[in-house]
């Protein structure tokens, strides 16, 4: 059995044609949609709020100049603590981070050494402890950004 407290937490993906996108999704892979906001829609399996993420840039997109295909990765940390070890881990190499609170998750984004984006997250949605993820055990604070 595998003991490690992360998991693919779901693919973020900009498209052209949201409609046709979430079409898609669910006619070839059984997703269900759960939510829209905006340029947004969000499609689960069940288990998870969502498992693929779909962000319209069509033409008039605020970014539609940065294309389409994959935004980042996300994975899931099982602990905020857990979240914390993957910051001091990305401090000690160096590499850039940007903390971001979501109300919904807590979360981290960065890229890996080829470029690619990543989102290292914990879902606070059934911890509302979380919400004061800025205290004493907290190794940084998302809403100084």
């Amino acid at each position: 059995m595998n003991d490690t407290p992360f998991h693919l937490g779901h693919v973020h993906l900009k498209v052209r044609d949201l409609d046709r996108a979430v079409a898609f999704y669910e006619d070839v892979f059984d997703l269900e949609l759960t939510e829209t906001e905006g340029r947004f829609a969000f499609l689960s399996w069940g288990e998870h709020h969502h498992d693929v993420a779909l962000q319209a840039v069509g033409a008039d997109a605020p970014d539609a100049g940065r294309g389409v295909g994959l935004y980042h990765a996300a994975i899931e940390v099982d602990t905020e603590p857990g979240l914390g070890d993957v910051y001091d881990e990305l401090c000690e190499r160096g590499v850039p981070s940007t903390p971001v609170d979501h109300g919904i998750s807590k979360a981290l984004y960065f890229s890996d050494t080829a470029g690619n984006g990543l989102e290292a997250y914990v879902d606070a949605r059934d911890d509302r402890d979380l919400a004061e993820w800025d205290g004493e055990n907290r190794r940084f604070d998302p809403s100084a950004l």
